[in-house]
């Protein structure tokens, strides 16, 4: 089992990342929440999981060790997989989906791609009692990268597109949202709201 990798981050995107390990380069499946931390240092530590299916080995990854642990919970739930908690993990921080957890708040779980009433339902009673303590739901860091509006709603496209959702309803999303909000620059940003809307 591949438990980290540390070393030289080769490619970003809202969806994986590139790690080069002693000449090696690892395609590592990323949240939203982890493609945030990893910032633009070519140097870093993924915390990992192996996901290995029929058709597929996957390399999963994660900023804090804490995303990690609460991936594991979420794939020890009966009918949610990989790409589900991944999603999950993106449209929340852990503190948030921890706090949803909690307190029981189905509707927080349900707004998630993929998700229905019985899932939501399965996931808080059957996590319920071991995600750890946590204070409030806490705010998501905004992205601090300035680029052009065309490269975000590009990137945002295909981060979106890559998590399963229908292109044209999510081009529709993201021109609604740039024209609402068109200060609106980070990519990150542009997904976590389009994950609300879709």
């Amino acid at each position: 089992m591949i438990h980290h990798l540390r070393g030289r981050l080769v490619e970003k995107t809202p969806t994986y990342a590139v790690i080069e390990c002693g000449g090696v380069g690892y395609q590592v499946h990323i949240s939203l929440n982890t493609y945030e931390q990893l910032g633009s240092d070519e140097g870093v530590m993924l915390h990992t999981h192996l996901v290995v299916r029929e058709d597929a080995q996957l390399l999963y990854g994660f900023a804090q060790p804490e995303e990690r642990e609460l991936f594991l919970l979420l794939l020890g739930v009966s009918g949610v997989g990989a790409s589900t908690a991944r999603m999950i993990l993106s449209a929340m921080t852990v503190e948030q989906a921890t706090a949803s957890i909690q307190s029981g708040d189905v509707n927080a779980m349900k707004s998630v791609k993929g998700i229905g009433a019985k899932t939501a339902q399965r996931i808080i009673i059957d996590l319920q009692d071991k995600v750890g303590a946590s204070g409030s739901a806490q705010s998501v860091p905004s992205g601090a990268n300035s680029i052009g509006h065309n490269n975000s709603r590009q990137e945002a496209l295909i981060a979106l597109t890559t998590l399963g959702f229908d292109r044209g309803r999510c081009e529709k999303t993201l021109d609604q949202i740039l024209k609402e909000t068109p200060d609106m620059a980070a990519v990150e940003d542009l997904i976590k709201h389009a994950l609300k809307r879709l």
